[in-house]
């Protein structure tokens, strides 16, 4: 028995009954000292007759196999893959099994069929293999007795230099009930810390800098009336109708955050989504009892919660210049108000503000009357009504999408191509966008959280979004994350990102732009841009030549 082997890049999605293609013109991958270089293998059996199927084991060879990591793609069912009116731009619409999940060789076993195509990702982890250069690397199937079945060899060339810091601002939201839920761990245990540890750590190598932080559980995507688990880092008691904190699990979570590397911090929105009319879940012990003191029972403009952050903002503020992390810290008002809460969302700001100056308040919406009207200064419109704000010339502008930006704009659905992923970077430098926020790192409950998922067998929160927007991590084995493809190809966006403002300073803003959109039809917007993999393939290769021609220092030592 014989194996067809390919070698593809990262941008593909290889489904089980479909060959992936192979494109000659594609550049050499290529990348520099502190980024992460992925590409795919794909394999199938040339087995004639009756269908096949067998163990393998694989081998690498390589002078850099040290540093080169390889997971198995596995498929993921797939409920849920597009809204009925979406665009063209879906790899698959109809439910079925779709590539996902990225596991590591010593979780799994390597299966080989002669009716179905199975793919590898590998990465080349070049951090500390500090020369420079092009480097061979054979990929080789082998039966289970060491017979090989075949084999395939590519290039990857590591460039001199390192990418530039990130300094983008990037949130996914972080769901702690999820972790408790899956994990079946009570909150705030020694172990419950370490699974918070071990994903916090992963999200922030993939380029996630900023983490909510639930000083009280965070008031999203929960049902009117009805209440997620209670993960709230403040201690709060009443006495006597008089409120006193206590802030010892927020400064653990700050130390564990720091020691992750988290750079910004978001606090737990002070009103309910879409609209800011009540308050959030907040549990306290009130003459020696606990219980709820505040939620949906509670209108957010009433005397009792205008008394409590009286006490809690002016407390929390100064534990957060204590902790030395109050200049990194944004607060929220209430998720994605529409233009009918205007009002009610300036009243709830209003009540806050005297308690909050000097930070800086944002929140996810996408009517730009807020900011015409100097209600919200640091607006994060949808990438899809963000153009209405680019025209405005708002400074330091965000963005972010979700379930809604469905058409035509970039998104991570499961569904869709990689490249749709990536492009975000592209547009994230053209438009000098200041941080981006993405609502599900690990959200793995159904709508409105009424009951949790098994993200492995449900991918689309039971219906509520299209398969991939809920989550991109995995609960894996021992409380540590298993990642997915989609993961790996935003940090990829971010790579981009850093590239192209690397040769910035080298040049100027106008000849990036230049190498960005010169040979296309038309300029790229956030919802207009190239959709094949050969544009983000061949422009990054062009970039990193650039960067290597224009430069004489090596950014990051």
């Amino acid at each position: 028995m014989e194996a067809t082997i390919k070698i593809i890049s990262a941008l593909q999605k290889v489904f089980l009954d479909q060959e992936p293609i192979t494109d000659a013109e594609e550049p050499m991958l290529g990348g520099f000292q502190n980024e992460v270089l992925s590409f795919q293998v794909a394999y199938i059996a040339k087995e004639p007759g009756a269908p096949f199927r067998d163990f393998v084991h694989l081998k690498i060879d390589s002078p850099i196999r040290n540093h080169i990591r390889v997971r198995r793609v596995r498929h993921v069912p797939v409920g849920l893959a597009a809204f009925p009116d979406a665009d063209a731009n879906y790899l698959r619409k109809k439910p079925g099994l779709f590539p996902d999940l990225l596991v590591d060789l010593d979780r799994t076993q390597l299966r080989i069929f002669s009716d179905q195509w199975q793919s590898l990702w590998v990465d080349v982890e070049p951090d500390a293999c500090r020369s420079p250069g092009i480097y061979p690397i054979t990929l080789t199937l082998t039966n289970e007795g060491g017979a090989e079945l075949g084999s395939a060899t590519t290039r990857i060339e590591i460039l001199p230099g390192m990418l530039p810091p990130q300094t983008l601002r990037h949130t996914k939201w972080f769901h702690l009930d999820g972790l408790a839920h899956f994990y079946r761990e009570p909150v705030w245990t020694e172990r419950f810390w370490q699974i918070t540890e071990n994903f916090l750590s992963l999200a922030v190598r993939r380029g996630i800098n900023m983490i909510l932080t639930p000083i009280h559980t965070p008031p999203l995507d929960t049902a009117v009336g009805g209440e997620r688990l209670t993960t709230q880092l403040v201690d709060v008691e009443v006495k006597g109708g008089r409120y006193t904190f206590g802030f010892s699990k927020l400064q653990r979570w700050v130390e564990m955050c720091k020691r992750c590397g988290v750079e910004y911090y978001e606090m737990a929105h002070l009103f309910t989504q879409w609209g800011a009319c009540y308050t959030p879940k907040i549990m306290a012990t009130v003459d020696g009892e606990y219980r709820q003191i505040f939620g949906w029972d509670v209108e957010a403009a009433s005397e009792a919660y205008k008394g409590f952050l009286a006490a809690y903002l002016p407390a929390l503020t100064a534990e957060l210049r204590r902790l030395g992390i109050a200049e990194n810290t944004y607060f929220h008002i209430s998720d994605e108000p529409e233009e009918a809460h205007l009002q009610s969302y300036a009243a709830a700001k209003d009540i806050v503000a005297p308690y909050l100056k000097g930070f800086t308040i944002i929140d996810a919406l996408s009517s730009v009357e807020f900011f015409k009207k100097g209600v919200l200064t640091k607006p994060i419109p949808a990438n899809d009504h963000i153009h209405a704000f680019i025209d405005e010339g708002i400074p330091g502008l965000w963005t972010y999408y979700c379930v809604a930006q469905y058409k035509d704009v970039s998104n991570l659905f499961i569904s869709q191509p990689s490249a749709r992923n990536r492009i975000f970077g592209v547009q994230l430098y053209k438009y000098d966008i200041e941080g981006i926020l993405q609502w599900g790192y690990n959200f793995y409950n159904n709508q409105f959280s009424t009951y949790p998922i098994d993200p492995y067998a449900v991918t689309d929160a039971d219906g509520f979004v299209p398969a991939g927007d809920a989550f991109q991590v995995y609960p894996g084995a021992d409380g540590r994350p298993e990642e997915s493809l989609r993961l790996m190809v935003t940090q990829q966006a971010l790579y981009d990102l850093r590239a192209f403002q690397w040769l910035e300073t080298l040049t100027d803003k106008a000849y990036v732009m230049e190498l960005i959109e010169g040979s296309l039809a038309e300029p790229i917007r956030f919802d207009r841009y190239p959709t094949s993999d050969s544009y983000l393939l061949n422009l990054r290769a062009c970039i990193n030549r650039e960067i290597v021609r224009h430069s004489g220092a090596l950014p990051g030592q």
